[in-house]
């Protein structure tokens, strides 16, 4: 009725949390989300339900501040809200504080003298003032990903505000990663709403925006994740088809995890001419827990032999493929790991056309890679299958 109808039921789930949740809590969902829309829906439903509440919100800048603002008090003067906040109270909406950066309620009772809704920006001071519930959306922008010095700014100011909130009161989180050392580094680990989970965008508007900028910040602002920008190497986005027919009569590889940190990657392959067409799974589990997965996919996908290392596990694992009925090609690997995948994996990325349904962790993997990183088992699976087919040829 107030005219969003963008908005949807994850966008209900939303609101209802800031709402009504409990305990300081972090939404962090891709760009064009509509998460400041939502966060203005509750600040509205809030002004009309808690008179006894106070609410402080908070984004990069004044300007942006006054943009939400203006969105609360069209909505109280709404038809739609007038309404339903006459139809639970028996009394007219008013408002008798509305400013471009304040909006009191009829209804509020807060003490303080303070009004029932106050925007700052992160520049402002919050020296002296309290609130019964904060909003933060959007805090970290562009900025915090090219200034150390911003980033570290906006750090101290998210700090300060465990002294503005009052006892018992919550700190509420909205926005979208830009720096692995950003402000969201401190808050609550996040509930994360990506590009391919929200339902917002379709396939081709994911792939438009893949291609319109860099590797990192598109990981960033639409995956929420980090990828390394530099020494990365592999930038150029993926691609990605829907026919796994495009697979059949291939190869698959197995580079299995038998406990710690690591993970088990699992790639099917083939090739046909100069292209690589290529499907990856990836688990943080030991190898015996997901082979049965893995071996299931191969066989979708017809692809066998399933190649796999023997050197560290005797040709254990090879006799487990053999063993559920699989055709397995163990090997010895001399070769050191990350000339394999800057060698063979780095050749044949231009040239590899992915299967939809490709774990998103297991590409995130090979576009985090680089010398020093933390994990390699989906990145040395795929260069596998590359070494495979480049080594015969068309």
């Amino acid at each position: 009725m107030l005219g969003y109808t963008r908005l949807t039921g994850l966008h209900n789930e939303w609101i209802r949390d800031m709402l009504f949740g409990k305990g300081d809590r972090t939404l962090q969902a891709h760009r064009g989300s509509y998460k400041t829309t939502a966060v203005g829906v509750a600040l509205t439903v809030q002004l009309m339900l808690r008179g006894w509440e106070n609410c402080m919100f908070i984004r990069k800048t004044d300007d942006d501040v006054k943009e939400v603002i203006r969105q609360v008090e069209k909505n109280l003067r709404h038809p739609a809200a007038k309404g339903l906040y006459k139809a639970l109270t028996g009394a007219e909406l008013q408002m008798p504080v509305h400013t471009s950066t304040e909006v009191t309620a009829s209804g509020y009772r807060g003490l303080s003298g303070a009004a029932q809704l106050i925007g700052i920006g992160t520049q402002s001071s919050i020296t002296g003032k309290h609130a019964d519930r904060i909003f933060t959306d959007d805090i970290v922008n562009l900025q915090d990903r090219k200034s150390r010095a911003e980033r570290e700014r906006v750090r101290a100011f998210y700090h300060e505000l465990r002294n503005v909130v009052n006892r018992g009161g919550r700190i509420f989180n909205t926005g979208t990663p830009w720096h692995k050392e950003d402000a969201f580094a401190v808050m609550p680990a996040p509930r994360r709403f990506d590009c391919y989970t929200t339902g917002l965008m379709s396939r081709d508007d994911v792939e438009g925006l893949r291609l319109s900028m860099p590797p990192s910040l598109f990981a960033a602002n639409y995956e929420l994740r980090h990828i390394a920008a530099e020494n990365a190497l592999f930038t150029q986005p993926p691609r990605y088809t829907d026919d796994p027919a495009l697979l059949r009569d291939g190869v698959a590889h197995i580079d299995a995890a038998y406990g710690g940190e690591d993970y088990t990657a699992m790639t099917c392959g083939r090739r046909d001419g100069d292209t690589l067409y290529l499907y990856g799974r990836m688990w943080h589990s030991h190898v015996d827990t997901v082979l049965d997965a893995a071996l299931s996919d191969c066989a979708r996908l017809m692809c066998a032999p399933v190649h796999c290392e023997a050197n560290a596990d005797k040709g254990y694992l090879a006799r487990e493929i053999q063993r559920r009925g699989a055709r397995a090609g163990a090997y010895t690997e001399r070769e050191n790991k990350h000339i394999k995948i800057s060698s063979y994996l780095r050749k044949w990325w231009s040239h590899i056309v992915w299967l939809q349904g490709t774990d998103a962790d297991y590409i995130a993997q090979i576009m985090d890679y680089t010398e020093d990183a933390a994990h390699d088992d989906a990145p040395d699976s795929a260069a596998c299958v590359c070494r495979y087919y480049d080594r015969r040829g068309r």
